[in-house]
C-alpha cells in the first residue's frame, strides 16, 4: 500500500490532536471537579441528573413556602393572643358593670374603655403580614375585612375562603383563618325573641331569652317557632302552650319558684328566661325564634363587636331604674356567654394553628431528608473520582509525548535519505 507524505502528516497530526483532546478533557474535568462536562459525556447519567435538578428546585420552594406559611401562622397566632387578652378584659369590664354599686358616672367610665377596647379589637381583627396582605380577609387580601358602618355596626367585606402553600408533593398547609369564621359566626345564646302580652294585668316582666342547649333547641323549640308562658291560677304555677294558645301534648307544667333575685326561672326546650316583677293569673309571655323578626339581631350567630357594642350602648343609656337595671342584667348575662363562645372559638383555631406549625416542621425534616439523598445521587453522578482521573491523566500526557517524538521521527523519514 502506498503511503503519501501528506497523508503520513494528517495522519500524524491527527493522533496527536486526539491524545491532546483527550488529555485537555481530563485535565478540565480535574479543575471543575465534574465527570460529566457535557450530555455526551454520559446521557443516562445526564438526564438522571437533571430530574435531580429539578427535584432540588422543588424542595428548595417547598422550603420557602414553609417559611413563608410558618411566619405567617406565627404572626395569626401572636395576634389571636393579643384578642384573646382583649376579650378578656372585656369579659372583666361585663363582670363590673353588673355591680349594683356603681353610678351612672360609673357606667360611663366602663363604657368608654369597651368603646377603647372596640377600637383596638377592630384594629386587630384588621392585621396585615409581613406582605401587607390582611390575614382575615379570607382570599380578599387586599382590602381591610371588617369595616365600621356610619350606624356604629360593623361589616365584614371578605370572603371566607383559606389560602393555602405547597410545602410537599401532595401536601398543602393553610396560611390563614377567614374573619367571618372567626369573629362573625360566634354562637349567639339570645338567638331569641321574648315579649310580654299587652293584656297581661300584672306588671311581670320576661328577661332576653338565652339558649342553655343548642342541641336540645334546634331538634325540640326551634321547629315550633314560639311557644308561650301563661302564668297560672295564684300566680304560683306555669304552663307552656304553642303559638295559638293550646296546651302542648303532653302538657308541660311547673311551679313558680323565686330564684336569689327574686325572679322566677323557667326553661323549656333548651331555652333559659326570667320573669320578674308581680305576676298574675292568666299572664302570658312569648318566646319566638329570632330569624322570624329579619330585622333583629337575634340571629343564630352574633360578631364579638356587635356583642361588646350592644353592651357599650347599653352601658351608656341605662339609667339606675327598675327596668334599666333588669336589662342590664340581662344583657350583661348574654355579653358574658357570647363572650365565652367567641373565646373558645379564638382557642379552637389557635389549636389548629399548631397543629399546622407541627406538620410544617414535619415536612420540613422530611424534606431534609429527600433534598440529603438528591445530593448524595448527584455526587455519585457528577462528581469526579480524583485518583482515577490523575491516573488517566498521566497515562494520556505518555501517551501525547510519545506520539509527539514518534511523529517527529516518522516524518524524517525519506527515500532521499537512502541516496
Amino acid at each position: 500500500m502506498r503511503i503519501s507524505t501528506i497523508q503520513q502528516f494528517n495522519s500524524g497530526v491527527r493522533g496527536i490532536q486526539d491524545n491532546y483532546a483527550n488529555a485537555s478533557r481530563t485535565q478540565e474535568q480535574i479543575s471543575s471537579g465534574k465527570r460529566i462536562l457535557s450530555p455526551a459525556d454520559d446521557p443516562v447519567a445526564t438526564v438522571r441528573l437533571l430530574q435531580l435538578s429539578q427535584e432540588s428546585n422543588k424542595l428548595e420552594q417547598y422550603s420557602n413556602n414553609m417559611t413563608a406559611a410558618n411566619n405567617s401562622l406565627a404572626q395569626e397566632e401572636a395576634i389571636l393572643n393579643s384578642v384573646n387578652n382583649a376579650l378578656q378584659r372585656v369579659r372583666e369590664i361585663a363582670l363590673e358593670a353588673g355591680g349594683g354599686g356603681l353610678t351612672n358616672e360609673d357606667r360611663q367610665a366602663l363604657a368608654t374603655e369597651l368603646g377603647q377596647r372596640e377600637e383596638e379589637l377592630l384594629d386587630l381583627f384588621n392585621s396585615r403580614n409581613a406582605r401587607g396582605e390582611y390575614l382575615f380577609g379570607g382570599y380578599q387580601s387586599n382590602q381591610a375585612p371588617f369595616v365600621k358602618n356610619p350606624d356604629g355596626s360593623y361589616s365584614y367585606q371578605g370572603d371566607e375562603g383559606q389560602r393555602s402553600v405547597q410545602i410537599a408533593g401532595s401536601k398543602t398547609v393553610a396560611l390563614n383563618d377567614n374573619g367571618k369564621e372567626l369573629f362573625v359566626n360566634v354562637a349567639n345564646v339570645n338567638r331569641v325573641l321574648t315579649s310580654a302580652d299587652a293584656a297581661n294585668t300584672g306588671s311581670g316582666r320576661i328577661s332576653l331569652g338565652v339558649v342553655e342547649n343548642k342541641n336540645t333547641y334546634d331538634d325540640s323549640f326551634y321547629p315550633q317557632g314560639s311557644v308561650g308562658i301563661v302564668i297560672g291560677a295564684n300566680a304560683a304555677t306555669y304552663e307552656i302552650v304553642d303559638s295559638a294558645g293550646n296546651p302542648l301534648v303532653p302538657p308541660v307544667t311547673g311551679a313558680l319558684e323565686e330564684n336569689d333575685e327574686g325572679g322566677y326561672d323557667i326553661r323549656y326546650a333548651g331555652v333559659a328566661v326570667t320573669l320578674d316583677g308581680q305576676l298574675a293569673a292568666g299572664d302570658r309571655f312569648t318566646i319566638a325564634t329570632g330569624d322570624s323578626d329579619p330585622a333583629s339581631d337575634k340571629r343564630e350567630t352574633r360578631g364579638v363587636l356587635a356583642t361588646i357594642a350592644n353592651l357599650r350602648s347599653t352601658l351608656e343609656t341605662s339609667t339606675d331604674s327598675t327596668e334599666d337595671k333588669l336589662h342590664r342584667r340581662d344583657v350583661i348575662a348574654v355579653t358574658l356567654d357570647n363572650l365565652d363562645n367567641a373565646m373558645n372559638s379564638v382557642l379552637q383555631v389557635q389549636t389548629t394553628i399548631g397543629a399546622r406549625m407541627n406538620v410544617i416542621d414535619s415536612t420540613q425534616v422530611q424534606n431534609d431528608e429527600l433534598s440529603l439523598i438528591n445530593t448524595s445521587v448527584t455526587s455519585e453522578l457528577e462528581d469526579l473520582d480524583y485518583a482515577e482521573a490523575l491516573s488517566r491523566l498521566s497515562l494520556q500526557t505518555v501517551v501525547l509525548e510519545a506520539a509527539q517524538q514518534s511523529f517527529v521521527k516518522v516524518s524524517g523519514l525519506s527515500l532521499f535519505n537512502l541516496i
